[in-house]
């Protein structure tokens, strides 16, 4: 489904991901542990194309260092990064759709995207005509989670999806993951944490990323510090 190979990035001259080289199956949850500043962001980044890579990225096979980064959610991938970017003057609904009206997709497809979204995470239909601006940090990334659902029918990564949650949310947004994965099995996920036991009810399996070199681990080892 998803490989890297020796895979380097450096920003502004700092090296970040240092000769990494993984590959996740089809169906597979993964949660990419490590601390703040250890690559994790970097690496779902690369995957969609926003960052400088040297080695190889591949999806279902296919070499993305030759995808343009606009095109490769076409393939079915859908980000929901750590930040939201969320677009605070258009609907829930409207950022909802965003990415699939951008990849040219039809009403048809438009409606299973948000009738998706919606059957994930039914309390966004109740915000679907409230400003995204207007809604609170946890609404949020709710949004883009629904945001990613609409396009992310191959592949789903989340960056930090349970960072500054509320208890209450952050059990929320597990259960909304937990559906997700019984409606859509054949859907790989990939989440970033720096908690891993926030994840081992749900995810299959760890890679944890140190210091830009990643390495298979557990999701019952103790927290990594921020």
């Amino acid at each position: 489904m998803l490989s890297f190979d020796q895979v380097d990035v450096a920003i502004a001259g700092v090296q970040i991901l240092r000769q990494i080289s993984f590959s996740i199956e089809p169906a597979e949850t993964v949660a990419l542990i490590g601390r703040n500043g250890a690559g994790k962001t970097t690496t779902l980044k690369s995957v969609m194309g926003l960052t400088q890579v040297r080695g190889t990225i591949r999806f279902d096979g296919k070499d993305l260092t030759a995808v343009a980064p606009a095109k490769r959610p076409r393939l079915g991938i859908g980000y929901a990064p750590e930040d939201r970017r969320l677009f605070s003057a258009f609907s829930v609904e409207e950022n909802i759709l965003m990415p699939g009206q951008v990849a040219g997709y039809s009403d048809a497809q438009l409606q299973a995207g948000l009738d998706r979204a919606y059957d994930i995470l039914p309390e966004l239909k109740a915000l679907a005509r409230r400003p995204a601006g207007m809604v609170s940090g946890g609404q949020g990334k709710m949004v883009a989670l629904g945001r990613a659902l609409m396009i992310g029918s191959r592949l789903i990564m989340l960056d930090e999806p349970f960072q500054g949650l509320a208890p209450a949310l952050a059990s929320r947004y597990a259960e909304a993951l937990r559906a997700l994965r019984d409606r859509d099995r054949e859907v790989t996920l990939i989440i970033t944490e720096s908690n891993p036991g926030l994840l081992r009810r749900f995810a299959d399996r760890a890679l944890v990323i140190e210091r830009g070199e990643v390495r298979e681990g557990e999701l019952d080892a103790e927290k990594v510090d921020a």
